[in-house]
């Protein structure tokens, strides 16, 4: 009919996990919602092809597989990806934290979820970061960073990013971005409104060449902006 609604098309979702019991639940949970589950994969090969094969909008990507990590995986479909698609990976983990995560993220992850998440939380997080965003809440990105950006064989992929580029304003939205705070607080911080907070945002990814917050994150850190253990940006 030529009244008709037209509607966004639906979202696109691989699903890499080798059990076989946690596709099958994601995949029932994103499917409820309108999100395609284009494939599944058990191992980090799999979930390589599957992308190449399907072009999905998103990859829910755990990280102990066979044949091939997660880390590795998400290496190399970020690698072979156009950015301007928006193609987006969220690794799967368990409650603790190890030095694997952080090596997705520095891999060009744009989050984690934890493998007990909420169905509404799992839907949510699907289109934050296929919208754009990261999916990275403020206290587990000090846990996080804090623990492990002082590792040195994280180092060297950072140095060469010039922070000159950056405005005075825009090297204090990085700090304060680095400690964890959300857009909110940032705008309350530096008395600014959400909608400054997220310009800035955008422009100094757009400068560094950097695919999302988490990346900025990650950055701060590795440069030495921000110190490990610094709880203000001021380091």
């Amino acid at each position: 009919m030529a009244g008709g609604v037209n509607r966004p098309p639906a979202l696109r979702a691989v699903i890499a996990d080798d059990q076989a019991l946690v596709r099958t639940g994601f995949g029932m949970i994103l499917a409820a919602d309108g999100i395609e589950v284009t494939a599944e994969a058990a191992d980090g090969a799999e979930a390589v092809a599957a992308v190449r094969r399907t072009r999905p909008d998103v990859v829910l990507m755990d990280i102990r597989m066979p044949r091939m990590d997660g880390i590795e995986a998400t290496r190399r479909i970020l690698a072979d990806s156009d950015p301007t698609t928006g193609l987006r990976v969220v690794i799967l983990t368990t409650y603790d934290l190890d030095h694997y995560v952080y090596a997705a993220l520095t891999a060009g992850a744009s989050g984690f979820l934890l493998k007990d998440v909420t169905p509404e939380h799992l839907v949510a997080a699907v289109h934050l970061v296929q919208s754009g965003d990261a999916l990275l809440a403020p206290a587990i990105t000090r846990r996080l960073i804090e623990r492990f950006a002082h590792r040195e064989e994280a180092r060297p992929a950072a140095l060469h990013r010039d922070l000159s580029d950056l405005t005075p304003r825009e090297l204090e939205v990085l700090r304060l971005l680095a400690t964890g705070l959300s857009n909110a607080e940032l705008a309350d911080r530096l008395f600014l409104s959400p909608t400054t907070v997220k310009t800035h945002i955008g422009r100094i990814l757009s400068k560094l060449d950097l695919r999302d917050r988490v990346q900025a994150v990650v950055l701060a850190y590795e440069s030495g902006l921000v110190a490990p253990g610094d709880p203000t940006g001021n380091g």
